[in-house]
């Protein structure tokens, strides 16, 4: 008689309580391709409990003082640092990442969006004028909204669920949360420290569970006044349609199609070394990663050269192998559209100059199953190419050379998104007057994902609407008012 595999079974967290829900749906692990976890298929009526459940909250949390807000903030990212090895083997399981990447990079980071937020709430102002001709004051007030709806992906799990938890909580709001089904494992083991760090019940709520029917039903929830998502273009899309009948207040964080612009008087050592990082970090599998590489004609073909050796030696294992620089890819799915594309690169006569179709890929036997690919290296594509315009989401790098400074700018222009750029060159002056050209949120120059979190973060064009960080999130999550007084 055949034994039934036991699966890690999940609960939502309504109300300070671990619920039993009455459907589930698999989650799988992405370097054997086998189901480990069930994860709650959530619907209206457990959406709608969680809104409850932090309506009835709100009255409590939002009347606590910031400096109570940030002590329990506080004391929840001690205790997930204390767990920060347990957070990192869950995260790199159930996400497929290398346990270097989520050790140093996923749960660090996240204890550190309570820590900041829970700081930066003690520290903000408001305005105030006078007008003495007409005897008054004015000065303004900011108030927490009510129920946040925070929406979060599957690339950096809890790193970016915290990033919004944190400055939904710190300014007075109550939330529920519904992180991607695909990872939801370390939202679910935060739950458990939440009334030990000291919050009470309902302030923070999870609801698990695919976005048309979990997410769906939380962003049209007349109840959830705001709504922060990190996510596709096209799922955004979607939010706007169904939240405008409630006017809600949106913040979308969106896909990328990044371009390098790699000038000849660039640090090339350095430039390659970093390249390769921000193209193919984390599986390629965040939004901020470079995509399309610019390179100067002069510098072209030494550049690629380096590149391509940087690349190959890129090491492709299991995610619980400690010298790993990529682990696999989220999904069978999303495996295949990556080397879709690929493909499509081949049907258009670009060359693949190393991994998928190219090198070898060696994989333990026990392994053979999961969402592996070799990072890749692309050229001889035209702007026009899908490679070029479309979000790729994967471990692909497109290289094209390029003369003049104004060229550079037109192609990194030249696409729908506007999220991130990276400029390499020496010439302060050039730096200057390409960034200021870019069409891109965030513009980093001989450096990679270097994040003050004081400043904006966000994107233009399709990728996104709304800026996040100390101020720009703590204006988010609160509503205005201006006050008059005669006297």
């Amino acid at each position: 008689m055949e034994t039934k595999k036991a699966f890690l079974q999940l609960q939502n967290y309504i109300g300070g309580q671990f619920v039993p829900n009455k459907s589930y749906i698999n989650s799988y692990d992405p370097s054997t391709g086998d189901v480990y976890c069930q994860v709650p298929d959530s619907d209206n009526e457990e959406v709608g409990a969680a809104v409850s459940a932090a309506r009835a909250a709100f009255p409590i949390w939002s009347s606590w003082s910031p400096e109570n807000r940030s002590r329990v903030m506080n004391n929840l990212a001690d205790i997930i640092e204390i767990h920060l090895e347990e957070f990192a083997i869950a995260e790199s399981k159930d996400q497929g990442k290398t346990i270097t990447f989520a050790r140093t990079v996923d749960i660090p980071r996240s204890v550190y969006n309570f820590r900041f937020f829970a700081s930066s709430i003690l520290h903000h102002t408001t305005e105030c004028t006078q007008m003495d001709h007409l005897n008054c004051m004015n000065y303004t007030v900011r108030t927490p909204i009510g129920v946040a709806g925070l929406i979060s992906p599957w690339n950096l799990p809890l790193y970016l669920l915290t990033w919004k938890i944190a400055p939904a909580i710190a300014c007075g709001n109550t939330v529920v949360a519904k992180p991607s089904e695909m990872t939801s494992v370390t939202a679910w083991m935060m739950c458990k420290f939440l009334s030990q760090a000291g919050f009470p019940p309902g302030v923070v709520n999870m609801v698990f569970g695919t976005g048309p029917r979990t997410g769906e039903a939380l962003v049209c929830h007349p109840d959830v006044p705001i709504i922060s998502f990190t996510g596709s273009t096209v799922t955004a899309q979607r939010i706007i349609e169904k939240s405008a009948p409630y006017c809600k207040k949106l913040s979308l964080e969106l896909g990328g199609k990044n371009p390098a612009i790699v000038f000849e008087d660039a640090n090339l050592e350095e430039c390659v070394t970093t390249t390769v990082r921000s193209s193919f970090s984390n599986q390629g599998e965040i939004c901020l990663c470079t995509s399309r590489i610019y390179v100067q004609s002069s510098i072209y073909d030494e550049f690629l050269q380096k590149f391509v050796e940087a690349t190959r030696r890129w090491k492709v294992s299991i995610p619980s192998d400690p010298t790993a620089s990529m682990g696999a890819l989220i999904s069978e799915m999303h495996l295949a559209k990556v080397r879709s594309y690929v493909k499509m690169a081949l049907a258009e006569g670009a060359t693949i100059n190393c991994g998928e179709s190219v090198d070898t890929l060696n994989i333990p036997q026990n392994n053979q199953g999961g969402y592996f690919m070799l990072p890749t290296v692309i050229t001889g594509l035209k702007e026009e190419s899908c490679c070029m315009q479309e979000e790729i989401f994967g471990p692909v790098a497109c290289v094209v050379p390029f003369d003049t400074e104004e060229e550079a700018i037109e192609k990194a222009n030249g696409v729908k998104y506007g999220l991130a750029a990276t400029i390499w060159a020496r010439d302060v002056g050039r730096i200057h007057r390409v960034a200021k050209k870019l069409q891109a949120g965030l513009v980093w120059t001989n450096c990679w994902l270097v994040r003050d979190l004081n400043l904006p973060f966000g994107g233009m064009k399709a990728s996104g609407l709304g800026r996040e960080g100390a101020k720009d999130s703590y204006e988010f999550f609160t509503e205005v008012k201006t006050v008059t007084i005669k006297h």
